[in-house]
């Protein structure tokens, strides 16, 4: 069973799918390591890291993609379709790969892998069990990204964040609002409570209120129907359009007296909802910041495009889609651990098992050999109904 990790080609992306101690603790449960040769440069993993770890360091990309069993990846083959359309002409047959693949909105990409016969599992798509906790490579990496998204908007503040009482007065405290109290928008608030500034947040979900207050900040309730705001797996429901339109009037406070915004609100497999209006951008002072991390789902601002600086009556508006990328060291580690306990849950005895009797499996499996069998997937494809989806059940 060999299980590889190729250089990312995604544009932008510096991280590695296997770190070193990753691919040790692969071979030490049996797994046959490759690693394509400067895979892990740019995350600061040198070649002859991976070859102290037992790994094979692979120079040629083909070579390395005919003798692969299981491919492990941070985007999947097909997610850039301009560059991978020759890497999936030269995948061994019946190859399982194992990466974010976006199945839930990114069609052509799917279209794509099914038409080369692959066996696919989405990491964004472990689902949040306790079982499965140490697989979440989603929460991973928005954890990260709630992190980096204080500090470049610290760097573009033409303010500090702490109060400082000094000779030439007091320094009051910048003020930043926190839209989204999921992973990322936790470990915002707890990013720009240790950089000293006065945090406040809002989220849909009143059962987060304690982990907001837990952290420091203020948690702003808005009135909203009795309907239940939260899905059975922990996420934020997709809100009515009555509901959105009361909770962007209730909120234009909030935004107009932030130094700082950090929107992360995004629904899995949906459009992101646009709870920042033009008129809220507007309302802002002059030099205040936007960070949205829905960016990549088109945005909780009505101003955002993605990856670029967006500037509306001195208020800067920034949509990174990648954050992770910036931090390839640490992201590259935490996607490693999350990709070696899935590993670990599918592979017994040199073979991959795919027990669709089993959540986690289950979830996860997009298709088998290019036959696509998660039943969101069908529906955004406008495929039928699988008569019997545990016809998927099997090894690979």
């Amino acid at each position: 069973m060999i299980v590889s990790a190729l250089k990312e080609i995604f544009p932008g992306e510096q991280m590695v799918a296997l770190t070193p101690a990753a691919a040790a603790s692969l071979v030490k449960q049996g797994m046959e390591v490759h690693i394509q040769s400067g895979a892990g440069v740019t995350a600061g993993f040198p070649d002859a890291a991976y070859a102290k770890a037992g790994a094979t360091v692979v120079p040629d990309r083909i070579t390395l993609l005919r003798q692969t069993d299981i491919l492990v990846q941070v985007h999947a083959l097909g997610s850039n379709t301009s560059a991978s359309g020759a890497d999936m002409a030269e995948l061994k047959r019946g190859v399982v790969i194992i990466a974010f693949a976006d199945p839930l909105t990114d069609k052509s990409a799917m279209q794509s892998l099914s038409q080369s016969a692959v066996t696919l599992l989405a990491m964004e798509l472990v689902p949040r069990i306790t079982r499965a906790q140490s697989m979440d490579a989603l929460s991973s990496m928005a954890s990260l990204a709630g992190y980096k998204a204080v500090l470049i908007a610290a760097e573009k503040l033409g303010k500090i964040f702490p109060m400082m009482i000094t000779a030439a007065g007091t320094i009051t405290p910048a003020k930043v609002f926190v839209i989204g109290a999921g992973v990322a928008g936790l470990q915002a608030i707890a990013t720009a409570r240790r950089l000293g500034a006065q945090v406040s947040a809002f989220d849909v979900r009143p059962a987060v209120k304690e982990q907001v207050q837990s952290l420091g900040a203020r948690f702003i309730e808005l009135p909203m129907q009795a309907a239940e705001a939260q899905t059975p797996a922990g996420y934020a429901r997709q809100q009515t359009a009555e509901e959105q339109r009361r909770q962007r009037e209730l909120m234009a406070h909030s935004v107009s007296e932030a130094d700082i915004v950090i929107s992360t609100a995004a629904v899995p497999g949906k459009k992101a909802p646009i709870l920042i209006s033009d008129d809220m951008v507007a309302g802002m002072e002059a030099g205040s910041i936007v960070v949205d991390l829905a960016a990549s789902r088109g945005g909780n601002c009505s101003l955002t495009r993605p990856d670029e600086v967006v500037v509306h009556q001195g208020v800067t508006i920034l949509g990174p889609t990648n954050l992770t990328a910036t931090l390839p060291v640490h992201a590259s580690q935490m996607y490693a651990n999350n990709m070696v306990n899935v590993l670990k849950h599918l592979v017994k005895n040199g073979q991959c098992l795919l027990d669709m009797q089993d959540q986690i499996t289950r979830e996860m499996l997009v298709m088998r050999e290019g036959v696509i069998v998660n039943p969101r997937v069908r529906e955004l494809l406008g495929l039928p109904v699988l008569e019997s989806p545990d016809a998927a059940a099997g090894t690979g």
